[in-house]
């Protein structure tokens, strides 16, 4: 037989190099069924055979995953690190509001106004809920105090103690209440099972929205999964109730419009604009939502994909837990499917953010001179039904902005649905001066001064903050308070 086969490839050369095509296909195939074998073989060895503590049910306390999980872990303890800065943003401490000052004018009478940094990682989860004035100074340092829902997304100690107390009993529970209970920042447990390390879902509040839409997270591929577990904070949300019940408003849809349809029908909002009087919207980070709508969601990639990129070290591969932005690393994740140059690929995202930048620092000036408008207007008589329409226009023009700058890389994840976004809040930004103007003209004033907003400060004196009492408040609940929270959590064993 071997002989007719010698004699027909003689004849016929291209019989050989068809054989020698199936033969190297043959090879590489078994080779890379080899490799997978091998692979999964040291994945196997490193989940079930090198454990050295047995982690069971909600384990908060990241250290002791570290030590079944070293390579994970030493990757996570890398959030901590705040040595990346891009063109725009990165993982250093910025101080937003510094730099866009007239967002102080955006947000006033909102805890916003106080302060807003760029965020940081995930180690710092507790370390920025705790200093910011946001948060305010509870336990009888001021009054003001946030709800326990601020907590949600910021530690494993969330899901643990929402199974011991019961979800809408975590919610009600005012932000100081929950001190010595979340101690732990984000890590481990916020993702994973204990039992077989897959991807699972520990925060209610999603289950729940895609109940309400009709679809299960049970139904998730685990690729979809490497994008749900993020989309449990990583979105559009609201405290609903007097339980400050934490939702996501996605009944009508996931747009910026059906969101806003969603609140208008039930005649939600976060708080009255101070200068406008004005019913307004707080985005949160709408990352998911958007991200939904850009080219790499369409195109089935995950969150993970480009944020948490796979490492191989020998025969084991797992995922880098640096959550951070892809610029950091190109190499590892844009060039894993594009082949163009760092520098390209860095210049295309660039591209991207200043094109939306420019949209968003002309709503930020000329929105929030519709609101000092409008308190001009108040000021000289105007009537709650003669502001109406300008009300509207002002609480759309300031969602729309806020849905796109609130949204971490929502420029880059969905660059054509955030100019869109930014597009209709500027239109609306204008017609809301028009509307205005019209208001003031009745009431005979033909020109408004607009104050020096040049500043952060110049802007919170403006709208009325006594930022040093603010500060001093803060500092003195941080020497007081705070470490009676820390050494409270060690004394009881819920921090190491």
């Amino acid at each position: 037989m071997f002989k007719k086969l010698a004699e027909a490839i003689k004849r016929k050369p291209l019989i050989g190099w068809g054989i020698l095509a199936v033969v190297m296909c043959g090879v590489f195939l078994l080779g890379l069924l080899a490799a997978s074998i091998t692979e999964r073989r040291a994945e196997i060895a490193t989940l079930y055979n090198n454990v050295k503590v047995k982690i069971t049910g909600i384990e908060p306390h990241n250290e002791l995953w570290g030590q079944n999980y070293p390579r994970e872990y030493d990757t996570w303890k890398k959030t901590s690190e705040t040595d990346f800065r891009s063109k725009h943003l990165g993982n250093a401490p910025q101080d937003v509001l510094a730099e866009r000052p007239a967002m102080v004018v955006l947000w006033a009478g909102y805890a916003f106004a106080r302060d807003y940094d760029a965020p940081r990682g995930h180690a710092y989860t507790l370390e920025d809920i705790r200093a910011t004035l946001r948060t305010g100074t509870p336990d009888g340092i001021s009054p003001d105090m946030q709800p326990g829902t601020c907590w949600t997304c910021k530690s494993p100690d969330v899901p643990r103690v929402m199974q011991e107390q019961g979800i809408a009993e975590f919610y009600k529970h005012k932000w100081s209440e929950l001190g010595t209970e979340i101690v732990n920042p984000l890590g481990c447990a916020d993702c994973h099972d204990p039992e077989t390390m897959s991807l699972t879902i520990t925060r209610p509040a999603l289950v729940e929205a895609f109940e309400r839409q009709g679809r299960s997270v049970d139904d998730a591929t685990p690729q979809e999964m490497r994008t749900l577990v993020c989309a449990q904070c990583h979105v559009e949300y609201y405290f609903k109730g007097e339980g400050k019940y934490l939702t996501f408003p996605w009944d009508k849809g996931m747009t910026v419009e059906a969101m806003e349809q969603y609140y208008d029908e039930a005649e939600f909002s976060d708080w009255t604009h101070a200068l406008s009087r004005t019913p307004m919207l707080k985005a949160q980070h709408p990352d998911y939502e958007l991200f939904l709508l850009g080219p790499h969601s369409k195109r089935g990639l995950g969150c993970a994909d480009c944020h948490m990129p796979y490492v191989a070290e020998g025969g084991i591969k797992y995922s880098n837990h640096q959550v951070m932005s892809p610029l950091k690393n190109i190499s590892s994740t844009c060039q894993t499917c594009h082949r163009d140059s760092e520098e390209k690929l860095r210049g295309y995202v660039y591209e991207y953010q200043d094109k939306a930048n420019e949209i968003r620092v002309r709503i930020e000036q000329e929105l929030s001179k519709a609101h000092i408008m409008a308190k001009a207007a108040w000021d000289n008589g105007a009537t709650e039904a003669e502001m109406k329409d300008a009300q509207k226009l002002l609480r759309q023009a300031q969602w729309r902005w806020d849905f796109g700058v609130a949204s971490h890389g929502g420029s880059f994840h969905a660059p054509v649905e955030i100019q869109r976004i930014l597009a209709h809040s500027l239109d609306k930004s204008l017609q809301a001066q028009l509307a205005l103007q019209k208001v003031l003209f009745k009431h005979g004033v033909n020109d408004v001064a607009m104050p020096d907003l040049s500043t952060k400060e110049k802007a919170q004196a403006y709208i009325g903050l006594d930022m040093a009492k603010l500060r001093a408040d803060k500092d003195k609940w941080k020497q007081t308070v705070l470490p009676q929270w820390v050494a409270k959590a060690k004394e009881t064993g819920k921090l190491l």
